[in-house]
C-alpha cells in the first residue's frame, strides 16, 4: 500500500509502505475511506516538534473493516467504523470514568500513520464505533471530523462545563475552535464569542452558531471580551490553540468562578500559580477522550443536527498529500481532507 511519511521539517513524500497485519487477537484492519491533516501535524510538520527519522504520518480516519482479529468480538469485517486518535479498552477504570485517552493499555493510532490507504487499529473493540450501515458519501467528511476534530471541539465544551444560557468564548479559529462553537451550541450556550482574524472562517463560525466575532489578539482580545460581558468575562472560554499568549488570553477572558476548557496541544506554555489562584478560574483539558463521545456525535451526524464536516475546505487525492500540508502551513486551507 502507499501512504504518507514525513521525512523532515516540510517534507511530507507519499511512499510505498508494508501493507498493515493482524499483530495482536485484539486488532482490526481498516481500509481508509477518507482520512485528513490535522492542525497537530503542522508542530511536526514545522520542525517545532523534532522530527529525527522519517515517520508514518496522521491519525484521523474512517474505513471499511477488512479483517479482525480472533479476540475481535464486537467490529465486524465489511462495517463502516469511525475510531479515535488513541486505541482504548473501553473498560478500564479510566476508560469507564470517560478518559480513554487515558486507558491503562492505550497505543497512539497515529504511531501507524493513518494518511494511507490502510491501517492497523489496536484494541478495535475499544476503540472503533460502526454506523448502522455504510453511509452516504455526504456524511463521510462529517463523520471524519469526528475522529479528532469534533471530539476535541466537544471536549473543550465539556471540560468548560458549557450549560444552558452560557456565554462562552472560543479561542482559535481552525478546525478545533471552529468544531467548539458547534458544541457550545448543542450544549445550550446562548452567547458564542468567536475569536478570529479571517473572514472565512468568521463566516463558518456564524454559520455553526457563534453569535459575536471578536478580532484582536492578547490583551487586546482579552479587553474586548470583558467590554461584552460588562467587565466580569466569559463563563467559559475554550483553548484549541495551546500557545502562550492563546492561554493567557483564556484566563484573562474568563469570569472568575468560571470554567477554561483546553484542548490545545501546549507548546512553551507557563501558567503563573498566583495567577491562577486569585482568578477563581477552573482548568480542565488534555487529549480529548473522543471515544466517550463518538456514539453522540455519530447519531448527531446522521440526523443531520451538526454538520462539522465543512471545516474541511480543500479536498485532494491522498497522493497529494504533500500539498494538503502546504495549503495548511501556509492558511490557505482550515483543514485538508484526503481520499485514498
Amino acid at each position: 500500500m502507499r501512504g504518507a511519511i514525513l521525512h523532515a521539517p516540510g517534507d511530507v513524500r507519499f511512499e510505498e509502505r508494508d501493507d498493515p497485519k493482524i499483530i495482536d487477537s485484539t486488532d482490526a484492519v481498516v481500509r481508509t475511506v477518507a482520512t485528513c491533516v490535522c492542525g497537530s501535524d503542522l508542530w511536526d510538520y514545522r520542525g517545532i516538534n523534532p522530527v529525527e527519522q522519517p515517520v508514518p504520518f496522521g491519525h484521523e480516519y474512517v474505513g471499511i473493516v477488512e479483517e479482525v482479529g480472533d479476540g475481535v468480538k464486537n467490529i465486524k469485517p465489511g462495517q463502516f467504523v469511525v475510531g479515535s486518535f488513541f486505541a482504548s479498552d473501553n473498560t478500564c477504570p479510566n476508560c469507564r470514568n470517560g478518559y480513554q485517552t487515558n486507558c491503562l493499555h492505550r497505543e497512539f493510532v497515529g504511531a501507524g500513520g493513518c494518511q494511507a490507504e490502510k491501517i492497523r487499529i489496536p484494541l478495535a473493540d475499544g476503540t472503533l464505533v460502526a454506523t448502522p450501515e455504510v453511509p452516504d458519501s455526504q456524511y463521510v467528511p462529517s463523520l471524519l471530523a469526528c475522529s479528532d476534530v469534533m471530539g476535541t471541539g466537544w471536549y473543550a465544551a465539556v471540560a468548560a462545563e458549557v450549560r444552558p444560557g452560557d456565554t462562552v468564548a472560543v479561542v482559535g479559529d481552525g478546525a478545533v475552535g471552529l468544531c467548539a462553537v458547534i458544541a457550545a451550541k448543542e450544549l445550550g450556550a446562548e452567547r458564542i464569542i468567536a475569536m478570529s482574524r479571517h473572514e472565512p472562517r468568521q463566516k463558518l463560525a456564524r454559520e455553526f452558531g457563534a453569535t459575536d466575532i471578536v478580532t484582536e489578539r492578547g490583551d487586546e482580545g482579552v479587553a474586548r471580551i470583558k467590554e461584552m460581558t460588562g467587565g466580569i468575562g466569559a463563563d467559559r472560554v475554550l483553548e484549541c490553540v495551546g500557545t502562550e499568549e492563546s492561554m493567557q488570553q483564556a484566563l484573562g477572558s474568563t469570569r472568575p468562578g468560571g470554567n477554561i476548557g483546553f484542548v490545545g496541544v501546549p507548546h512553551d506554555v507557563a501558567i503563573d500559580g498566583t495567577e491562577l489562584f486569585y482568578s477563581h478560574v477552573g482548568l480542565r483539558g488534555g487529549p480529548a477522550p473522543v471515544r466517550a463521545f463518538l456514539p453522540d456525535l455519530i447519531d448527531r451526524v446522521l440526523a443531520d443536527r451538526i454538520d462539522p464536516g465543512k471545516v474541511f475546505d480543500l479536498t485532494l487525492p491522498l497522493s497529494e498529500v504533500a500539498e494538503g500540508y502546504k495549503a495548511m502551513d501556509e492558511r490557505r486551507a482550515i483543514k485538508t481532507l484526503l481520499k485514498p
